[in-house]
Parts: structure tokens; sequence; C-alpha cells
């Protein structure tokens, strides 16, 4: 059977799209983050950030809960996985919904560190209740681990500036981000493999 230019074009791109999928492996972290005294903001990172930062944060990161029907987070997790560094530009002491606010970011994970620049959108100043910021944040990763190659960070998130009583400032974040997709070791693939079924009993036990 002869092929048409057409047909060795089309398995040309077919050939490509097949190796960027090998080599670009998708890596997903969903965790939360709550401010933390014992844990002050990094001066370096803020140092680093592509504006002056006004407002710098340290927080202690947690990993929540989520009930498989659902998603509902039913443990918002007490046990510290990590911390983190936000540094913010805030010029409006009001913070009026709308308003866009410069944000760098540091997480160290027991992955690395990951390191993220962008702008969170202020979403509304009186929800619950009266001075409570709550905003959502979109930025792109801009420092990584080794064989990372990039990807983004999204949250929602509190703000609590007047300290009011029974809100704490903190967010449910998630990093989105692509690796080098090359040929893992045995002990790596097992590591997944072992990974994947116990959540995936774990699933299925909620189920029934």
């Amino acid at each position: 059977m002869s092929l048409s230019r057409g047909d060795v074009v089309l398995g040309v791109l077919l050939v490509l799209v097949g190796a960027t999928q090998a080599r670009a492996e998708e890596v997903m972290f969903q965790f939360r983050t709550q401010e933390d005294a014992s844990r002050p903001p990094d001066e370096a990172v803020c140092a680093a950030a592509p504006f002056v930062a006004t407002v710098k944060l340290g927080a202690s990161i947690y990993i929540p809960l989520h009930r498989p029907q659902d998603g509902k987070v039913v443990y918002e997790g007490q046990r510290r996985a990590g911390t983190a560094t936000a540094c913010l530009r805030i010029t409006d002491p009001t913070f009026p919904p709308g308003q866009q606010v410069p944000a760098h970011f540091r997480f160290s994970l027991p992955e690395g560190h990951f390191t993220a620049t962008g702008a969170c959108t202020l979403v509304s100043n009186d929800v619950p209740e009266p001075k409570l910021v709550l905003g959502a944040c979109a930025l792109k990763l801009v420092e990584f681990p080794p064989g990372y190659k990039g990807g983004m960070v999204s949250s929602t998130s509190i703000f609590n500036p007047a300290k009011l009583s029974g809100y704490a400032t903190g967010s449910f974040y998630t990093l989105h981000a692509y690796r080098d997709g090359k040929a893992k070791d045995a002990r790596a693939l097992a590591k997944e493999r072992d990974e994947r079924e116990a959540a995936m009993k774990t699933e299925a036990k909620v189920d029934k």
C-alpha cells in the first residue's frame, strides 16, 4: 500500500505529539497554608520579588483530606508538610473588590522549593463579615526543583488583616506542574503504583 504525502505528514505529527506527551508528565499538588508566627517569612524570597512587597507572611503547609464522593474537605490536616512565604504589594487598606494585588510566593514542600509570581484578585471585603478579605490568586511557576519544566499555582485565599476572632489568614492551593517524563527507575515506578493502589482502595472503602 502506498502512502500519500499527507499520510506521511500526519504520521510525523502523531509521532511528535506522542513524544511530547511522553516527555511532559503532569504533576498535581493540593495543600493549604495557614499563617504561622513560628515560621516567619523568608526575607530573601520577598527581596527577589519583581515588586516592592508591603506585606510579608510566613505560613505552614498542611495536607487536607477530601471526601471521595464529592470532594468536600473533611479534615484540614494538622501535621506540617512544609512552609511557605507570601510577598504582596497592598496599597489600599480598604481592599476594594476587583483590585489586583501583585504576589510572589515560595512553597517549600518535600518535593522541593517552588516559587511563583502573579497576582491575587480581591473578591470581597465583607463576607462573612466586614473587614474579612476573600481573594483568588493565579501565578506562574518561575523556580522549581530539577526535572520540572514549569507550571502554575492557583488559590482561594482568606486574609484577616483586622485580626477578627475565629478566622485565620490562609489559602487552599493547587500547584499544577510539568516535569521531564523520561524513563523512571523501577523503584520510582513501584512507589507511584503503590500510592495509586492505596488511594483506589481508600476510595473503594468509602463508596461501600
